[in-house]
């Protein structure tokens, strides 16, 4: 049932989508320097226990056509010569991080994301794996993922990847409809997902994920329909349904159409509310923030046992302290600090063959910082969260805390003296929930708009 109108009129609001906290543009990068970020590295590698081990995300940006919708740090070409040395770039990022460490680090968990990685050919990805891995400790329980365009992902991409370790693919779809897929400019058919899904299956791989949009232009209820009954035919293991973000002043190519071909807020809830009734009606639980799986995906079992986690990738069904980026915009994660890379190739490579870290800005979490992040990924990742009583702990709580009453009153939340646990009617609104605790937003709310609308 959807949401009542007044509602989503309410809360259709600017607001992050809390992948961090604090949010990128509220980092106090004036505090930032390289050597300060190599310490905390350092710090929390050393403090990691090897049973845990670390994650690695590796940007991989480019792709042969620009997707109109993405949001994502893309480089547009049809020149694959690229390949070579940008892969040499990372590794020779990598080999600066494993000096920080001092000793072997152990990988728990590696995601190719992107742009598009399977533009890249399985010789260079084999070269860039294999680079990763040759002074690393593969840990037990570890999972490589790897993003895909069904398009150009050939069978040979998938046995490459399987062979280095790789068990779950995601393919991005969005929508299926023709209409849809000319305005944003990413076209692939059912029959090129079905093959790459058949081939993924039969190699070996063990979960698939297709990311569908809500809210693309000229996207329709009854095509929505159509894409997703085509889904379930093909009953990937997760799906993250995401609301299409519009920064037109952020991603120019999102200029190509008009506020004129998307849905109002009221027609995206439909859209959002059809396309949530539809896939929990075809065997799909909902899980955390805009995903979806089945009970046999560890994603649904992580959060039954309460090990979801939630990072700068998205949901996770294991927690590693450390997450070292790596490549072009790559943003890495301490647990007591951030950093991101400069965002263009060249300025990329040119920094890493001057032997310099590129990180060009972060943020180091204060005492407060720490509390308020682990409320939001409470709520986040488990749909509740608990504090103290006593009222002179972290006064910028206490201040989100009082802010969260007119949840409350909204049926969004169930507040006590001791916690707050996230209602059904409240899981459509998670960003806003979690908005509420945003001290950094609160103590410094925008002129311009920063965020997504969470609508």
């Amino acid at each position: 049932m959807i949401a009542p109108h007044n509602l989503i009129d309410k809360y259709n609001v600017a607001a992050p989508r809390y992948t961090s906290y604090p949010t990128v543009p509220y980092w106090d990068k004036g505090d930032f320097n390289k050597d300060e970020w190599r310490k905390s590295v350092k710090f929390s590698f050393d403090e990691t226990n090897e049973a845990d081990g670390i994650s690695i995300y590796i940007h991989l940006p480019f792709c042969e056509s620009l997707c109109t919708y993405c949001g994502c740090n893309t480089r547009i070409t049809k020149n694959h010569q690229v390949e070579e040395p940008y892969i040499k770039a990372v590794l020779l990022e990598w080999a600066m991080y494993c000096n920080v460490f001092g000793k072997k680090p152990v990988i728990r968990e590696i995601h190719l994301g992107g742009g598009t990685p399977t533009f890249f050919s399985p010789e260079h990805l084999q070269i860039l794996i294999d680079g990763i891995l040759a002074n690393s400790i593969v840990h037990p329980k570890a999972e490589f993922s790897f993003e895909a365009h069904p398009g150009n992902t050939t069978q040979e991409h998938l046995q490459v990847l399987y062979n280095l370790g790789f068990r779950r693919l995601s393919l991005g779809i969005q929508d299926f409809d023709p209409v849809v897929q000319f305005i944003i400019n990413r076209i692939q058919s059912f029959e090129q997902v079905k093959t790459v899904t058949e081939q993924a299956r039969q190699i070996g791989y063990t979960s698939i994920n297709y990311d569908l949009i809500y809210g693309l232009p000229k996207q329709t209820l009854n095509g929505l329909r159509c894409t997703i009954n085509l889904v379930k035919e093909l009953q990937p293991d997760r799906i993250a349904f995401y609301s299409y973000a519009h920064v037109p002043w952020i991603k120019p190519g999102q200029r190509r159409y008009s506020d004129a071909d998307l849905p109002d807020a009221l027609e995206k809830r439909i859209l959002y509310e059809g396309g949530r009734e539809m896939l929990t009606a075809k065997g799909y639980r909902e899980i955390g923030m805009d995903h979806f799986s089945l009970q046999t995906d560890s994603l649904y079992l992580a959060e039954q046992n309460g090990t979801l986690h939630r990072n700068f990738m998205g949901y996770t069904h294991q927690y590693t302290q450390l997450m070292v980026g790596l490549g072009v915009s790559s943003i890495s994660d301490t647990w007591y600090a951030f950093s991101q890379n400069v965002k263009t190739v060249e300025e990329y490579v040119a920094l890493i063959n001057n032997n310099e870290l590129p990180v060009f800005k972060g943020h180091f979490l204060t005492p407060e910082d720490l509390v308020i992040r682990r409320h939001i990924l409470n709520l986040m990742c488990k749909g509740q969260t608990t504090w103290p009583i006593d009222k002179d702990f972290e006064p910028a709580l206490y201040d989100g805390i009082d802010r969260m009453h007119a949840l409350a009153d909204d049926g969004l939340i169930d507040l006590t003296s001791t916690g707050a646990t996230v209602t059904p009617l409240g899981k459509r609104f998670l960003r806003n929930i979690c908005m509420a605790l945003d001290a950094r937003l609160w103590a410094d709310k925008p002129t311009s708009q920063l965020f997504s609308m969470a609508g």
